[in-house]
């Protein structure tokens, strides 16, 4: 990997940012990078650099996504109340509450550390981590954007540092960005945990990228040509169509389910085609299906099917130009934007979005503040930490199932839409409509046929509850086959309750 270039000035900042920052918004930043380089002033990184330039370069992450002036203001200032002397109370007399808010919750989540030896510190600063996120979503993508430039600058940490840096990365990081659906940060952070956690792998990996690369450079190129062409003659607006480049770690995870065969990855390239509306997207794939023979069962339809993070696009795999395997991905602009920003996208947009979604984040939201679609599992979050209690354990596998593992979407047969993990089973739906609906099913259909309880769901499908109006208990053996920690919780209630 190339190395990175240092952040020198609050310019890079601002050119960093899409749509430009008013003049009020600028000198906010300018007046909170005085206040961090005179409080920064003499310290110096690992690598020698001034330490003025990890918070600049932490603002320009921000500014790349969108984020509003005040986050970037947080992002400048987030290290300065633990490392020098200027305290909170002086930073909200000069920022006001909010900006001290943010600074406060990164400098919290600051104290975490993944050791084996100290697991349960390890879980419970996990867990504050997830408070922070359900009490204020800026705290959590500012500390996103800090780890990111500490994994850019890893190569100077020490070995033993560097290793557990990564794996904190990898698994917590990487699995949180993906989450709030910023893919543009996940993947590099991926990929920088990849180097030092298995360096030999990656070198591999990348080397049979470097090379695809540039024998098939010439060729992304013409096909992109090829499908402008194509889309112009039927009367498409393209407003931007690329190429992408699957990222190293998740090429190689792909590699390992073929054998380290390349030839047999199909999406290892992309090409994005960026339209106005949603009508063109659909008139989009027509066209190129039209000229193109898709491969079959590889139609994935996310706009009417988001992903649970909010993701949307169209996804074809087709047999292109030249007979070659080409994915293809059609979206529109701001899908396309939320596809890479994920929830900080919320930033990008008109004022009045921003107010709701701050709105949201206050420390006591009002019960007239409707919850955003996108963070109804953020809501969920703060409602499941309080039902599991302390319990650390179940809270770290509750963790990896309800939260980091892929999700998918079910249907009830009214079209009510449910989330639900990867492998989740009929039981765990019927708790996720509600509790006495779980505690009551006898049986289960999926897309009309009858299934055993432990199925497990498939996305997209339709899933009946068969209930009963006599008073039973949860079978004994569900909380074996169960995903969700809703449904355990639940399961175990009832048959205590029963019990008793």
């Amino acid at each position: 990997m190339e190395p990175y270039p240092v952040v020198t000035s609050i310019d890079e900042v601002f050119k960093a940012r899409r749509i430009p920052f008013s003049s009020e918004h600028k000198r906010l930043i300018a007046d909170a990078l005085t206040v961090a380089h005179d409080a920064h002033e003499g310290q110096k990184r690992a690598s020698g650099d001034e330490y003025i330039t990890h918070c600049l370069a932490t603002a320009q992450i921000l500014a790349s996504i969108g984020m509003d002036a005040q986050t970037i203001a947080a992002g400048i200032l987030h290290d300065v109340p633990e490392d020098t002397t200027v305290t909170l109370a002086e930073i909200e007399k000069r920022f006001g509450s909010e900006i001290a808010y943010i600074v406060d919750g990164i400098t919290k989540l600051s104290r975490i550390r993944l050791t084996e030896k100290r697991e349960e510190y390890f879980l419970e600063n996990l867990r504050k981590m997830f408070l922070a996120m359900a009490s204020d979503i800026r705290v959590v993508i500012v500390k996103l954007a800090d780890r990111l430039h500490n994994m850019r600058t890893l190569e100077f940490r020490p070995t033993e540092k560097q290793l557990r840096i990564a794996r904190e990365t990898m698994e917590i990081y990487a699995p949180i960005a993906n989450r709030l659906g910023i893919n543009e940060i996940k993947g590099e952070l991926e990929d920088l945990a990849f180097r030092y956690l298995e360096p030999e792998h990656f070198a591999t990996t990348q080397a049979m990228m470097d090379e695809l690369t540039a024998t098939s450079g010439d060729y992304v190129r013409r096909s992109i040509e090829a499908f402008r062409t194509e889309l112009k003659e039927e009367g498409i607006t393209i407003e931007d169509i690329h190429g992408r480049i699957k990222n190293t770690y998740r090429l190689y995870q792909k590699l390992s389910r073929h054998e380290m065969n390349i030839n047999r990855v199909y999406d290892l390239f992309a090409i994005r085609i960026i339209v106005p509306k949603i009508a063109d997207c659909y008139e989009a794939l027509g066209v190129i299906h039209k000229r193109h023979r898709p491969m079959i069962g590889r139609i994935k339809d996310y706009i009417s099917l988001p992903k649970p993070n909010g993701y949307q696009s169209l996804h074809t795999t087709i047999f292109g130009p030249e007979g070659r395997i080409l994915e293809i991905q059609i979206r529109t602009q701001k899908m396309h934007n939320e596809a890479e920003f994920g929830i900080a996208a919320h930033w990008l947009y008109s004022e009045q979005t921003r107010s709701s979604w701050k709105s949201f984040f206050r420390r006591k939201p009002t019960p007239s503040i409707e919850t955003p679609r996108e963070l109804l599992w953020v809501k969920q979050l703060q409602n499941w930490q309080q039902e599991i209690g302390r319990d650390n354990s179940e809270f770290a596998e509750g963790l990896k199932i309800d939260f980091f593992k892929n999700h998918i979407f079910a249907f009830t047969p009214k079209g009510d839409i449910i989330e639900l993990p990867e492998e989740a089973t009929p039981v765990d739906f019927a708790y996720a409509i509600h509790s006495e609906v779980g505690n009551s099913a006898v049986g289960a259909k999926i897309d009309g046929r009858m299934v055993a309880l432990d199925t497990h769901i498939q996305n997209g499908e339709v899933v009946e509850i068969l209930t009963t109006k006599e008073k039973k208990k949860p079978g004994k053996d569900w909380i074996r086959f169960v995903k969700t920690s809703l449904a355990k919780d639940h399961i175990r209630k009832a048959l205590k309750k029963l019990d008793n």
